[in-house]
């Protein structure tokens, strides 16, 4: 079996693979061309069991994964499931590899997955606890443990790729899918793989999930718009869009990437995670801005070094401007700052994971996607804020990831 060369800690872990299924499109190359265009896919939720509701949009996959997987697979999975091994198969691909971790010649105790995710198979749980009232006990699927359990996106696509260094799933609200990749560059740094899949995946669209996000007021209500109802850092903002889907990345060492002739999207220069201990729901600025803190001093990088950032920004009245604000004091105010969740809605576990992959594609491309919906700055808003795609050298980038809880997460890529 071929051994990835392998070098000293200091070696640059490297993106060498993307993958993703969203609002905008069932692979990478559509959704970056949805984004660039400034495209929303948030839609009406036309379904009989959304009339009651006060909320009735969200953002859907633009290609329902039963028309890409096998019909038998995809029955045999929950659909976060089915995003994730579609992203996964992409991202790897995109890598270099076919087949499993053995068949592409790898070693595959030095293959690791990290899937996050912020709820997981809870389709599958309420539609099974349906079936138990109406039907009784015998008419449960036997496959319901396996498809509502949270780790269960990251067990499938480690079965998918054969990795036996470990397959990790982090459940960090909204923080789920960037907390990932960190976990995946910890990995890599510690030696304890030399190839990791890493992304998040989250299909919830359920009326007892946007219940209650709509109790605690959480959602935009814009039904008779839905286009516009997503509109970080706007004046009339009034809520996030619930969205689904997944983003995957394959992340190496860049001595084996350079070995194997590969290539290479960006570098992961440095991740950092911080908790609140404030409040489960309310942000604290201060974690935040330890985040971000903490992760350009990993990097290497000064703020001067940084030239955009995908935010958070999710369109809620409290947590877009303490955001733009810690952007503005510590990166400065002419940080090009975009906020992709206005096109593709909150896709909560899955957003970080999917927010990393247009951010290495910002710097791959050198275009930043534009924020939409943005019609009336809130007066607050110190940071530069595209309304159109913008091209411009991205020598260096932040994603940044808040969930529920209080986890914040800042991701920092540069150039290759």
């Amino acid at each position: 079996m071929t051994e990835l060369a392998r070098s000293s800690s200091h070696d640059d872990i490297v993106v060498v693979g993307l993958g993703a299924t969203t609002p905008l499109g069932g692979d990478v190359a559509t959704t970056w061309e949805g984004l660039l265009a400034g495209r929303s896919g948030v839609v009406a939720l036309t379904d009989e069991w959304a009339a009651p509701l006060s909320v009735r949009i969200a953002a859907r996959m633009a290609v329902d994964p039963t028309e890409v997987l096998p019909r038998v697979q995809a029955r045999r999975l929950d659909r976060s499931e089915q995003a994730a091994i579609i992203a996964a198969r992409e991202a790897w691909r995109d890598a270099g590899f076919e087949g499993t971790a053995r068949e592409a010649g790898l070693e595959p105790t030095r293959v690791a997955v990290v899937i996050g995710t912020g709820i997981g198979g809870v389709t599958s749980l309420l539609t099974q606890y349906d079936i138990l009232k109406e039907k009784g006990p015998d008419r449960v699927s036997p496959l319901l443990i396996t498809m509502n359990m949270p780790n269960g996106p990251a067990a499938h696509v480690g079965l998918e790729v054969g990795a036996q260094a470990g397959v990790h799933t982090t459940v960090s609200a909204c923080a789920s899918g960037s907390e990932a990749v960190a976990l995946g560059l910890d990995l890599l740094q510690l030696d304890r793989a030399d190839v990791v899949l890493v992304g998040g995946t989250e299909a919830c669209i359920h009326p007892l999930n946007i219940a209650g996000f709509a109790q605690m007021r959480a959602m935009s209500t814009r039904n008779d718009e839905p286009q516009r109802a997503s509109r970080p850092w706007d004046k009339g903002r009034d809520g996030f869009v619930l969205g689904e889907g997944a983003g995957c990345l394959v992340l190496e060492r860049a001595s084996s990437a350079a070995a194997r002739g590969q290539r290479v999207y960006a570098t992961l220069a440095a991740a950092a995670i911080t908790s609140d201990a404030y409040d489960i729901v309310q942000p604290d600025k201060a974690g935040q801005v330890r985040a971000l803190e903490l992760a350009l001093r990993r990097s290497g990088l000064t703020a001067a070094d940084i030239v955009h950032v995908n935010a958070h920004a999710t369109s809620t009245p409290v947590g877009d401007m303490g955001e733009a604000g810690a952007i503005a004091d510590l990166l400065g105010p002419d940080t090009v700052v975009t906020g992709t969740k206005s096109m593709t809605g909150h896709l909560l576990g899955a957003a970080g994971a999917i927010e990393s992959v247009a951010t290495v594609l910002a710097i791959h491309n050198d275009v930043v996607p534009p924020t939409i919906n943005l019609e009336d700055p809130d007066d607050d808003l110190k940071v530069d804020v595209p309304r159109t795609a913008r091209e411009m050298t991205v020598t260096a980038a932040v994603n940044n990831s808040f969930g529920f809880g209080g986890h914040n997460v800042s991701l920092v890529f540069r150039k290759a």
